[in-house]
């Protein structure tokens, strides 16, 4: 429903990108990716928990060759970054000399991303590639190379297809947007 409103804790959200959007946008992300990856074999590296809804149909999608694999990150509580970041999970040698796809829902500051590019790097791997579903140019603090970006949006605060707040609305279809009062 366009422009449909939710409430979820004691915040309310209005409909921003619908499920058919993120659809489309998927699999023209996917064929992107394909045709970067031409004669390679990829890890798949999905940053928990948010990721997870948007690599499992991004993978389906991609015809090359892939491992997949996913480590646990966050910088968030409630609507803020903490500027600290909390991993859960480790990257092993296993990643040496191989050609990773770090997948991420949203990228906002960066800092993130930043963390786990220094981290692969220092693993040795041979070529690192970003792909995420939605980017926050806005709030960028660091200098990434993103190679793949679904969506760009403005710095609002958004939930849905994986993206939570407090835990609650990764399981919606399509992604909200922060009403403010």
């Amino acid at each position: 429903m366009a422009n449909e409103v939710i409430q979820i804790n004691d915040l309310k959200f209005r409909e921003y990108i619908d499920s058919e959007q993120i659809q489309k946008r998927i699999i023209a992300l996917s064929k992107e990716i394909d045709a970067a990856l031409t004669g390679k074999e990829a890890i798949f590296l999905g940053l928990l928990n948010g990721c997870f809804i948007f690599m499992a149909d991004l993978i389906r999608n991609c015809q090359s060759d892939q491992e997949v694999k996913f480590i646990k990150l966050s910088s968030y509580e409630g609507k803020e970054s903490t500027g600290k970041i909390v991993s859960s999970g480790s990257l092993g040698s296993e990643l040496n000399n191989r050609h990773i796809v770090i997948v991420e829902d949203i990228i906002d500051s960066g800092l993130t991303m930043n963390w786990i590019t220094q981290k692969l790097a220092d693993l040795g791997v041979a070529s690192i590639r970003i792909v995420t579903l939605l980017l926050k140019p806005d709030a960028l603090e660091f200098p990434l190379k993103i190679d793949h970006v679904g969506f760009e949006i403005p710095n609002n605060f958004v939930v849905g297809y994986g993206l939570d707040y407090n835990g609650k609305g990764r399981n919606l279809k399509s992604i909200y947007t922060l009403i403010e009062n």
